[in-house]
């Protein structure tokens, strides 16, 4: 299984919160936006491609504006500052597609486990740290971007001594996990082994919003939490080292674009313009801003790639 590097946390320095006393999710969510430098990547430089462009649906382009569904509390992939605006690496990647594609970019809130099926009708596309699985494919398209693991957050200094070096060590925990994602169908799957082992199921929490997990984790209501490796890594900083990830990076696994199934014109013109901007250097310079180490960035974007 190849390692993916979890977040840099130079980026600490740029991103230094306050989030001593934390009660609430919001808590959480607005101390990581209440950084003092919110990192942005500026597109403005991108300019638009017009035989990519052009390979676009009148579905698409009748109203000028390329619009995603996102789940804004997942930092640092998507998240909201201050203001309410959607920020994050995948909201700076959808500006950046929509550039190429000489469109106006906006990213929309919605639940995780809404967005995949609201695309082609409410959304254009969805952007949000999506795992492409075979489950996935059967009712979407996907265009891959970059390659994440999965990894768990404890508790500053671990108390629970949790060890996800073997995944019946998870046996008889409580893990938060967000609603409808790869990690909350791996940690069911772990806690299937636990009983086939005779041993304690994990008990499994979900929650809507990952902060709402990271929350209820830095309280002390459960012993672990599992997410993308990215976001473990950013909660460090969020929490201000109330959280830590214990474990290597898993299951390293591509992530992609949504698009409707069966819509093949704006598939093609979504991995022109990511192969674009990665051949470019873009795309390495927005995960860069994250501080997102970008070995994790992948070097050929495909459509619905084998998984």
């Amino acid at each position: 299984m190849k390692r993916i590097p979890t977040l840099t946390l130079g980026l600490a320095a740029m991103t230094a919160l306050a989030l001593a006393g934390c009660t609430s999710a919001s808590d959480v969510q607005d101390g990581a936006a209440n950084a003092s430098a919110i990192p942005s990547y500026d597109t403005s430089s991108i300019t638009k491609q017009d035989d990519i462009a052009a390979l676009l649906p009148d579905s698409v382009t009748a109203d000028g504006v390329l619009t995603a569904g996102a789940s804004t509390d997942y930092a640092p992939a998507e998240f909201r500052d201050p203001s309410g605006n959607p920020v994050g690496y995948d909201v700076d990647l959808t500006r950046a597609i929509a550039a190429v594609l000489g469109l106006d970019a906006k990213t929309e809130h919605a639940e995780f486990d809404s967005i995949i099926p609201a695309v082609g009708t409410k959304f254009d596309l969805g952007i949000s740290s999506f795992t492409i699985t075979p489950e996935r494919l059967e009712s979407v398209t996907m265009v891959s971007y970059i390659n994440v693991g999965s990894q768990f957050n404890v508790a500053k200094g671990n108390p629970e001594g949790v060890d996800p070096s073997n995944t019946l060590n998870l046996c008889g925990l409580t893990i938060g996990v967000q609603t409808g994602t790869s990690q909350e169908s791996a940690i069911k799957g772990y806690s299937t082994a636990c009983t086939a082992a005779g041993k304690p199921v994990i008990d499994v929490k979900p929650y809507s919003a990952q902060s709402d997990a990271t929350t209820a984790l830095a309280g002390g209501a459960l012993d672990a939490t599992f997410a993308d490796s990215t976001v473990a890594g950013y909660a460090q900083i969020q929490t201000e080292g109330k959280v830590e990830t214990v474990g290597e990076v898993i299951d390293a696994a591509p992530q992609g674009v949504v698009v409707a199934k069966g819509d093949t014109a704006t598939a093609e013109a979504v991995r022109q313009a990511i192969q674009y901007l990665m051949d470019e250097g873009y795309w390495d310079e927005i995960l860069e801003t994250w501080g997102i180490d970008t070995s994790q960035a992948l070097k050929t974007s495909e459509i619905d790639p084998s998984v």
